[in-house]
C-alpha cells in the first residue's frame, strides 16, 4: 500500500513484513531481538484497570471522552478508605497497574495518593492545569491538543502549554500527549520544538470521536496521512524528546481503527472470560463498573478509536499477530517498548529497531483467535 503525503517517500509502508516462512524460533535468534524481548518481557506481569477519580473538572473540551454516556452522571465517592479498599480487592484479583483518569483526577490528591499507597505502579491522565504532589509517583500523562490559540479555541483555557509547562517541565513522572486532531497538525511542530526547548517528553494520540461526535477534530482520510508524516518527521527532529516508533505511526494513522485491525480486546468488544475480557475493568466515580461499557477511553466510537491508550493494550496483546517476519516483529517490539516507556515510570525506551513504518495491515488475521497472547503486557 502505497500512502503519501506531499509526496515524501517516508511516509511510505514498508513491504518488508510480509508473511513468509519464518518460525519464532528463528526470528528470535536474531541477537537484536531477542535482547528487546527480553527487556520487554520483564513487563508481561502488568495488569491494568482504569479508574474515573471524580466527574469534577476544571476545563471543558469539545469532543471530551468523560462527558458522553452515563459515567459522567455517576456520584463521586470521596472517602479515601472507601478508594483504599478498592485498591486493595484490585490487588486480590491481580491488578498490577492503575490508570487514574475521569474528568480531572489532579482535583482530587488524597484520593491519588491512596491509590498510590496501594499500588505504585500507574499513570494519570490530566490536563495538566493543576499540579498533582511530587508524593504521587504515577506516571503523568499532560494532554496537549495544539498551540494556546486552538487550546482556548477547543478547550476554554487561555495560555494552556504555558501553565502545563510551568507545572511539569522540570517533572520526571511527565509525559505530554500531543493529541493529533484535523485542525492542528500544522501546528504540531511549533508545539513540539518549544516542548523539546523545556526538556519535556512528548509522545503522540490520534483523536477518537465518541460515539454520534461529528465535529471539526474528526479526521479524514487525508489528515491521517499528514498526521503520520508529521509525526515521523518530528521523530527523526527530536529524537531525545519524543517517545515513540514508526510502527505506532503506522498503526494510530491507518485508515482502518484498532479494532478492526486487531479485534479490540476490552471487555467492550470482546465477551470471551480470557485476557483483558476477564481483567479489565473500567471503574466510574461511584466505584461501580460496567462489563458491556468497560474499555480505556468508554464511548469512544470503536469504528474510529485511534487512541494511544487503547494501542497501548490492545497492539501489545496481538504478538501473535506480528510473528510473521523479523521486521514485522522488530516493529511490534517497538511499539511495546514504546507504550513501556510512555506509561510506566523509570522504564527507558531504546533504540528504534524497525526504521520504516511497516504496515500495520498486514497483521490483520494473523494468528489463531482474538485471544491475548500469552504473557503479553497489560
Amino acid at each position: 500500500m502505497d500512502l503519501v503525503v506531499h509526496a515524501p517517500v517516508t511516509a511510505k509502508l514498508s513491504p518488508a513484513a510480509a508473511p513468509g516462512g519464518w518460525s519464532f524460533s528463528d526470528i528470535i535468534k536474531s541477537p537484536d531481538i531477542a535482547a528487546r524481548f527480553a527487556k520487554v518481557r520483564g513487563y508481561f506481569f502488568l495488569r491494568e484497570s482504569t479508574y474515573d477519580m471524580t466527574r469534577r473538572c476544571n476545563i471543558r473540551c469539545h469532543g471530551c471522552y468523560y462527558y458522553e454516556g452515563d459515567k459522567q452522571n455517576a456520584r463521586d465517592v470521596v472517602d479515601p478508605e472507601a478508594w483504599r479498599a478498592l485498591m486493595r480487592a484490585e490487588k486480590e484479583r491481580g491488578i498490577t497497574f492503575v490508570v487514574l483518569a475521569g474528568a480531572e483526577p489532579a482535583l482530587v490528591p488524597e484520593l491519588l495518593e491512596v491509590c498510590y499507597r496501594e499500588i505504585p505502579l500507574g499513570a494519570i491522565a490530566t490536563n495538566g492545569l493543576v499540579r498533582i504532589p511530587p508524593s504521587v509517583g504515577y506516571r503523568i500523562h499532560i494532554s496537549v491538543w495544539g498551540n494556546d490559540a486552538t487550546s482556548q479555541r477547543t478547550r476554554q483555557a487561555k495560555r494552556m502549554l504555558g501553565r502545563q509547562m510551568e507545572n511539569y517541565a522540570n517533572d520526571a513522572r511527565a509525559v505530554f500527549v500531543y493529541t493529533f486532531t484535523r485542525e492542528n497538525v500544522a501546528e504540531s511542530r511549533a508545539v513540539v520544538q518549544e516542548l523539546a526547548s523545556k526538556g519535556c517528553r512528548v509522545t503522540f494520540s490520534v483523536f477518537s470521536a465518541t460515539t454520534g461526535y461529528s465535529g471539526p477534530l474528526s479526521h479524514t482520510p487525508a489528515s491521517l496521512l499528514q498526521t503520520r508524516q508529521t509525526m515521523l518527521d518530528l521523530l527523526r527532529e527530536f529524537p531525545e524528546q519524543v517517545v515513540f516508533s514508526p510502527y505506532s505511526a503506522a498503526v494510530h494513522t491507518d485508515e482502518n481503527s484498532l479494532h478492526l485491525l486487531f479485534s479490540c480486546s476490552y471487555p467492550r468488544q470482546n465477551p470471551g472470560q480470557f485476557g483483558l475480557g476477564r481483567s479489565f475493568r473500567q471503574y466510574r466515580s461511584d466505584l461501580t463498573w460496567v462489563r458491556e461499557a468497560a474499555c480505556c477511553v468508554p464511548d469512544t466510537d470503536c469504528a474510529d478509536c485511534r487512541h494511544y491508550a487503547a494501542g497501548s493494550a490492545i497492539v501489545t496483546a496481538r504478538m501473535n499477530r506480528h510473528i510473521s517476519s523479523p521486521e514485522q516483529f522488530r516493529a511490534w517490539l517497538d511499539y511495546v517498548d514504546t507504550y513501556l516507556a510512555v506509561w510506566v515510570p523509570g522504564y527507558a525506551k531504546g533504540d528504534n529497531l524497525c526504521a520504516t513504518p511497516v504496515s500495520p495491515s498486514l497483521a490483520m488475521g494473523q494468528g489463531k483467535g482474538d485471544g491475548r497472547a500469552a504473557g503479553t503486557a497489560r
